[in-house]
C-alpha cells in the first residue's frame, strides 16, 4: 500500500514540474524598440536621436535588459554616447559646437535617461 501511495505523490509531482514548464515555454515575450528626440529648449533644431531597444514578457515586465544607444547626425548608425552622433560632422562653428556641446552634456546628466528612452517621443533637455 505504501508503494502506491509513493508512487502515486511521484507521479502528482512530476505532473506539477511539467505543467509549471508547459507555462514558461508558452509565456512570450516581445521585443520593444522606441526611437526618440532629445533636443534643447534654446535651440529646438538641435536633436540628438536616442534609440531603447528591450524585452517585455506577456504581464508587461522588462525581462531584458535595457539596451541603449544613439543614432549618428548622418549615417544614422549606431553610436554609444551622444557624442559620437557628432564624429565626422564639419558645418560646426563655435555657436553650434557650444550648443551641440550643451545637448551632450545634459543628455548625459539627463535623470531617468534609460526611462525616459523606452517610453518617450521627445525630450527637452
Amino acid at each position: 500500500m505504501k508503494s502506491i501511495g509513493a508512487s502515486v505523490g511521484a507521479v502528482l509531482t512530476q505532473e506539477k514540474k511539467q505543467t509549471e514548464e508547459a507555462e514558461k515555454k508558452e509565456e512570450e515575450y516581445h521585443l520593444m524598440r522606441n526611437e526618440m528626440v532629445f533636443y534643447l529648449r534654446e535651440a529646438p533644431g538641435c536633436q540628438i536621436h536616442g534609440v531603447a531597444e528591450w524585452c517585455e514578457n506577456s504581464q508587461g515586465d522588462i525581462v531584458k535588459e535595457v539596451d541603449t544607444y544613439f543614432l549618428h547626425l548622418l549615417t544614422g548608425r549606431r553610436c554609444e554616447t551622444p557624442w559620437a552622433c557628432l564624429v565626422g560632422v564639419v558645418e560646426f562653428n563655435e555657436y553650434y559646437e557650444e550648443i551641440w556641446e550643451t545637448l551632450c552634456m545634459r543628455i548625459m546628466n539627463h535623470e531617468n535617461i534609460e526611462e525616459d528612452m523606452c517610453y518617450e517621443k521627445e525630450v527637452c533637455v
